[in-house]
């Protein structure tokens, strides 16, 4: 696998930063979550004066194997149809990267059909969707290597622009299979706990999907070395792993990484597994509605910005809560202290 030089943040600016924080002309410790997102966003950039400059957003699509298997309500061809109607503007990813201003990026890396004649739709693909991982590894080891380094490439491309802050969104049907068993791998949690819905399975399903990854989990651990690259190759999505990718060189790069929900979690936790300081450059934005999100962000100790119910994906939480960000960085860098302002500093 590629090796990225990711370093943790450092930390020696951190009281400068907190007394810049503490000096603006509030009561200490009054603008809560904005007060530890800016100490966050300085660290990252290393400045007591951030910003957030030409903001990016990577939506990558693949297709499953493990679809086959019925673990989804939603039939694979879904995966195809949204990608194409993203390029007509109509997702909800599109409304929410036009109201903040994101930099849209459309990727096929993996999905079962083809794209490549369709106007903004990026063409990575890697293969027609990953292998049945209820009987192989869902991909290859030369696949898995091509892939991370799609996601990096992507946010190189995004780098040429200046951005400063990515967030990464995926379209896949039955991705949510595999997100669930990197939640038990990687948590510790038994796997019917990680087990739910996904884009509506009433009981019966739920239920039938949970047989279908428990078999599917037996046979990894009776064929293969148990190992982190090796669980996230076996089980992942071709638009999970470019993610993975994108997440770790975006913090090699110095980049803000904005974590969507319950899929991008897992890949968040993945890429954190793999290099631990990348944690450093993510904000967790939100606690979606898939069963056992909200005990996944646990596994890292992330406090998401936002509860809203939400689980449609495609990095949509990431992009709601970009205002907050907006927020902390606009606190630090434009409210009046309290020898600009005039005002007596009463602690």
């Amino acid at each position: 696998m590629k090796q990225f030089n990711i370093h943790p943040t450092d930390k020696s600016i951190a009281d400068s930063i907190q007394q810049k924080i503490d000096h603006l002309n509030k009561p200490k410790g009054s603008l809560g979550r904005l007060e530890e997102l800016a100490m966050q966003v300085c660290l990252i950039q290393h400045t007591l004066s951030p910003s957030l400059n030409h903001p990016c957003h990577l939506l990558l699509g693949g297709d499953h194997g493990i679809e086959r298997e019925g673990v989804s309500v939603s039939p694979r061809e879904v995966t195809w149809q949204q990608m194409i109607n993203f390029t007509h503007g109509g997702g909800g990813v599109n409304m929410f990267c036009r109201q903040h201003g994101f930099d849209l990026s459309i990727v096929d890396v993996g999905v079962d059909y083809d794209l490549s004649d369709v106007e903004g739709v990026i063409d990575r693909k890697i293969a027609r969707g990953t292998c049945n991982f209820l009987h192989e590894p869902a991909m290859s080891e030369e696949q898995f290597n091509l892939t991370i380094e799609v996601g990096c490439e992507l946010v190189d491309d995004c780098a040429k622009k200046g951005c400063q802050i990515l967030s990464v969104g995926e379209m896949g049907i039955a991705n949510t299979s595999p997100s669930s068993i990197w939640m038990s791998l990687f948590g510790n949690i038994p796997l019917n706990e990680c087990i739910g819905a996904g884009a509506g399975l009433g009981n019966p399903g739920i239920e039938h999907k949970r047989q279908v990854l428990n078999a599917a989990l037996k046979h990894y651990n009776e064929t293969m070395a148990p190992s982190d690259v090796n669980a996230i190759r076996y089980f992942g999505g071709f638009e999970m792993v470019a993610a993975i990718g994108a997440m770790l060189r975006a913090a090699e790069q110095g980049m803000i990484v904005l974590v969507d929900g319950f899929i991008m979690t897992a890949c968040a936790i993945a890429a954190i597994r793999l290099y631990p300081a990348a944690q450093d450059y993510m904000i967790f934005t939100h606690c979606g509605d898939e069963s056992g999100h909200r005990r996944m962000l646990d596994i890292v100790g992330a406090n998401p910005l936002l509860n809203l119910g939400l689980r449609l994906g495609e990095g949509t939480g990431a992009l709601c809560a970009f205002p907050i960000i907006d927020s902390a960085v606009r606190m630090i860098n434009e409210m009046n202290n309290f020898d600009t302002a005039k005002i007596t500093k009463y602690f």
